[in-house]
């Protein structure tokens, strides 16, 4: 079995590797030989690609469901697309949340709503006048079947 010194090694030359022998060396409960310091770099690091995962998603759902309501003019010419848009990233949001990602959602929307705000002003050319405040619950936004009323 791989010492921590080659493990770290190892981590630099091919991190495929390190992952297949640092998973063997857990499931055999060898944790004296794990390479912790690029163990909790991994896992932090895919804490950090799950929160962006999910902040994605729901930037880009704000940002249809924003144009589908406030975006008139362009309705009868793009309304089914930005729905099936909505749609995709709601199914895919809906996959990968779990209890903790939801939390962040919560505490991040604000930020969240302003990246999106930012995107559909720049898009309608500031022809719209788009609320300053995310108008959607987390509950709204997640709801495969919830769109805006009266479009």
């Amino acid at each position: 079995m791989k010492t921590i010194h080659d493990l770290k090694q190892l981590y630099e030359i091919d991190d495929s590797q390190w992952l297949e022998e640092t998973i063997k060396l857990l499931k055999n409960q060898q944790f004296q030989k794990l390479d912790l310091d690029n163990l909790i770099e991994e896992l932090e690091d895919l804490g950090k690609r799950d929160r962006n995962a999910v902040v994605s998603l729901l930037e880009q759902i704000i940002r249809h469901l924003l144009l589908l309501q406030y975006w008139t003019s362009e309705q009868e010419n793009n309304a089914v697309h930005w729905q099936g848009e909505i749609y995709t990233f709601r199914t895919q949001l809906n996959r990968r949340i779990n209890t903790t990602l939801r939390n962040y959602l919560e505490s991040e929307l604000d930020s969240i709503y302003k990246d999106a705000l930012g995107f559909v002003k720049i898009k309608t050319q500031n022809y719209v006048n788009f609320p300053s405040k995310c108008p959607y619950s987390l509950e709204k936004l997640l709801d495969i079947a919830w769109v805006p009323g009266e479009m």
